[in-house]
């Protein structure tokens, strides 16, 4: 029986920053592992989640030399919470801008949730920029994947987290829950966004893991955390990721020269697995694991187990 793979040991970075991107915004980063190894740029989930410490240890610190960025809006960059000029093509750029900082000339590209579908977004763009891609939890901001678990799928599931969800929105507005949490969460009363960062924060929080799991939902009542989590994700979400219907799917085809993993739990809530199937048969050149016993959380053991194998071989050299 194979051994399953965990985090690699806490690591603290090895440099660190602001990086002024331009439009009023800096964006705070870090370096982890060794100088001069096998480069990669970790992308996080959200939009608005920023960095943790635990995403650093995915990686072998002694073949890897890691840039990890708080996205425009949270985290440590500023301004704090900031809708504008904070968008899908924004953040491309600024992955682009950290990586010419670097001074390389390509890098492994990791993005989970959400940052699954920068990840895309940036391989697509700039494939000669992107040595490999490893995808988790698959996300591409269909319409049909924001209405499940905004409006109409998910709450089958959970429909007592439901119930606290809708709580902020009146009746008559709960054909339109994204557009009626927009108006909440861009309101000039401090009271009502708070609530609302809240109610949507806590939403999410607590449907990311296939049993209840405290240590991955506590961060999302924090009310710092939520109200730049909450007001970047619906912005992006009202907008659909200023992308058109189906893009990343529909663009795979620039992927296919590119070595990728894909890992996907089966029982994932907030990005159902056939988002993951689809993109799979549209881009069958990608090694597609199922992972029968999770949702969607990074932490859930058979997750964790197929993201580390998938950095340690690329590391290595020996993909097949």
């Amino acid at each position: 029986m194979t051994q399953m793979r965990t985090w690699y040991p806490e690591i603290e970075p090895y440099a660190s920053g602001h990086l002024d991107v331009g439009n009023g915004h800096s964006i705070y980063w870090e370096r982890i592992g060794t100088p001069g190894a096998k480069p990669a740029v970790f992308l996080h989930g959200g939009p608005g989640g920023g960095i943790s410490p635990n995403q650093r240890r995915l990686f072998d610190p002694a073949r890897y030399d890691v840039l990890l960025f708080d996205q425009r809006g949270c985290g440590r960059s500023t301004p704090y919470a900031s809708l504008d000029n904070n968008t899908t093509w924004d953040l491309v750029g600024d992955i682009e801008q950290l990586r010419d900082m670097v001074g390389v000339e390509s890098w492994l590209v990791f993005g989970g949730s959400w940052g699954s579908t920068l990840a895309l977004a940036y391989a697509q763009t700039h494939p000669e920029r992107t040595s490999e891609i490893v995808l988790r939890g698959i996300f591409t901001l269909r319409r049909a994947e924001l209405l499940w678990y905004y409006q109409e799928g998910a709450h089958n599931i959970f429909p007592d987290k439901w119930e606290a969800f809708v709580a902020p929105i009146p009746e008559a507005e709960r054909g339109d829950l994204m557009g009626a949490y927009r108006k909440r969460l861009v309101s000039d009363d401090e009271a009502v966004r708070l609530a609302a960062a809240t109610a949507w924060s806590k939403w999410e929080g607590e449907t990311l893991t296939l049993l209840p799991d405290p240590s991955v939902s506590g961060q999302f009542y924090d009310a710092n955390f939520a109200l730049a989590f909450a007001r970047i994700e619906n912005h992006y979400f009202v907008h659909a990721g200023w992308l058109e219907e189906g893009q990343l799917i529909r663009d795979a085809q620039k992927l296919r020269d590119i070595p990728a993993v894909m890992v996907q739990g089966r029982y994932d809530i907030a990005t159902p697995a056939v988002t993951a199937w689809d993109l799979h048969r549209a881009w069958p050149e990608a090694e597609f694991h199922f992972v029968e016993d999770a949702g969607h959380a990074v932490s859930q053991p058979g997750i964790l187990h197929e993201l580390i194998l998938a950095t340690d071989r690329f590391a290595g050299g020996d993909f097949i």
